[in-house]
């Protein structure tokens, strides 16, 4: 079995396209995923930008992610660029995580919307909230940002955030770290000890900034 790591950036829709943001809120503009073997040892990445079929790239967006109308002006759009990705997997004998939820909602409803045909429950089975695992080990009741589990792991963010493949990698690097309770503990307790009751005074944020 594999093991993929994925990340979406994304682009909304305009507010006033009315009609379809009843059924599709943003849009894919970038993939990046990381793959990896059975002992969490990456083995490849992929990455490649996609062109939005209802709007530009909001400026928000672009100061976000770096990604500009030109980069996406070629691309292929969503369908064709789902189906690189898979070819990319090639194989169902997987496991695919995100940070959070939102990117398999996104996948859900672009799929739905631009794909019908398209199964997306066979994926969605395979799937695991890498964020709520993170937080259920270290026995925190609230969300915890992607830079901040860096943070608390004492590792510096590996290449620029919000840019698809640095967060897949950086996710990545906490998916293989969970696979060992020991060394997980060890590099994680000044955060636990800090979750502790009598210190909550002290914040996630405050401590990794």
């Amino acid at each position: 079995m594999i093991h993929i790591v994925i990340d979406l950036e994304m682009n909304p829709v305009k507010k006033v396209l009315k009609d379809i943001r009843k059924f599709l809120l943003d849009e894919v503009i970038e993939f990046g995923a990381v793959k990896l073997d059975e002992n969490y040892r990456q083995v490849d990445t992929f990455q490649c930008y996609v062109q939005p079929t209802f709007c530009t790239i909001s400026s928000h967006i672009t100061k976000l992610t770096g990604i500009t109308d030109e980069m996406v002006a070629d691309k292929e759009k969503f369908p064709e660029a789902f189906k690189k990705f898979f070819d990319w997997i090639g194989t169902w004998d997987m496991k695919i995580y995100s940070w959070s939820n939102s990117d398999i909602n996104q996948l859900r409803d672009e799929c739905k919307f631009k794909m019908p045909e398209y199964n997306i429950g066979r994926l969605e089975q395979r799937w695991q909230d890498l964020q709520k695992a993170f937080d259920d080990r270290i026995g925190l009741h609230s969300s915890l940002a992607l830079k901040h589990a860096i943070g608390a792991m004492n590792r510096d963010f590996e290449g620029i955030q919000h840019t698809a493949l640095a967060d897949a990698a950086n996710t990545a690097a906490i998916l293989a770290l969970l696979q060992d309770d020991e060394e997980f503990f060890r590099v994680m307790q000044p955060v636990i000890d800090l979750l502790k009751p009598k210190e909550l005074s002290q914040s996630i944020g405050n401590l990794f900034p």
